[in-house]
């Protein structure tokens, strides 16, 4: 059994039975801690949120790395909490803004994809939508070690989720789920491989992931973005009109449009929520990025 499963089954344990306001407590001197050691994710932190607020100053910037840091680990802690919660719990601290959006979508009958990026608790969101009549279909990246992989694959399913293996073949599944007129939800603002679309964000280069468009422009599902972010007594989740699928152009052409959309949305809601963004690993592909084999 490895160190990294050990240490993750121990939190879970310890933060799912300690008295809410001290796990939370207690998660947040964990983030101050790792601030301080500024180890590798916390530099990336730190050079991501500099790109999208140019204007700080260094005590500016490392005040919102703090908070961003906080905001990371209350994500753990609700991770580690979450499956302890009742439903009422789930609905009663989640807020939605433009909520109809979704069900008008779904209730045309040709399913919905919602593209979201690593912001507040997205595993609060979806679990939200399974307790309300929506349960979601979702896609995760495959971890080392497996069993820690099978761990959280459990974590999801038991939220309601129907969580698909990062594969070639995941592509065709979430299709053959819009066809029955699912919820897709996918986390979906990094991308490094070359099969991520090249997008300006933040007047820098940057790749996301293709998927979202592909899949409304081959099954004519409604294509979401959507934010969340973090609320003192939970989360917000803000939902904006869907993203048409242009009607001239090659399918490349098409979806390089739809993703640039998305990431020019997903600036919109970062310039305000910085420190809800979790992006602890590189997102623009310039300077020093080497191109993967």
């Amino acid at each position: 059994m490895s160190l990294t499963y050990i240490a993750y089954f121990l939190a879970w344990k310890l933060l799912g039975y300690l008295p809410e306001k001290r796990a939370y407590a207690l998660m947040d001197w964990v983030a101050d801690q790792i601030t301080k050691r500024n180890p590798s994710g916390v530099q990336r932190l730190r050079s991501n949120y500099l790109r999208v607020r140019p204007e700080f100053s260094e005590p500016e910037l490392q005040r919102a790395v703090q908070e961003g840091m906080r905001s990371y680990l209350r994500y753990w802690c609700d991770t580690f909490r979450l499956p302890l919660w009742s439903s009422e719990e789930i609905i009663s601290r989640t807020t939605v803004i433009n909520d109809h959006l979704l069900r008008d979508a779904l209730a045309a009958g040709k399913g919905a994809i919602v593209s979201l990026p690593h912001a507040g608790n997205w595993d609060h969101a979806g679990a939200y939508y399974c307790e309300t009549g929506a349960p979601i279909v979702t896609v995760a990246e495959h971890l080392e070690p497996e069993k820690l992989f099978r761990k959280f694959l459990a974590y999801r399913e038991s939220l309601g989720m129907e969580v698909l293996d990062a594969s070639a073949r995941s592509l065709a599944v979430l299709s053959q789920r819009l066809r029955q007129g699912r919820l897709i939800a996918l986390v979906a603002d990094r991308d490094l491989s070359k099969n991520g679309v090249d997008v300006s964000f933040f007047g820098h280069p940057a790749r996301m992931p293709a998927g979202p468009a592909v899949l409304s422009i081959q099954t004519g599902a409604t294509l979401l973005t959507a934010f969340v972010r973090y609320l003192e007594s939970g989360i917000e989740i803000t939902f904006e009109p869907a993203i048409e699928i242009p009607s001239a152009g090659k399918t490349a052409e098409k979806v390089a449009v739809m993703i640039q959309e998305s990431a020019s949305r997903l600036e919109h809601h970062l310039a305000i929520h910085t420190m809800d963004w979790h992006m602890l690993q590189r997102i623009w592909i310039d300077g020093d990025f080497q191109e993967r084999a």
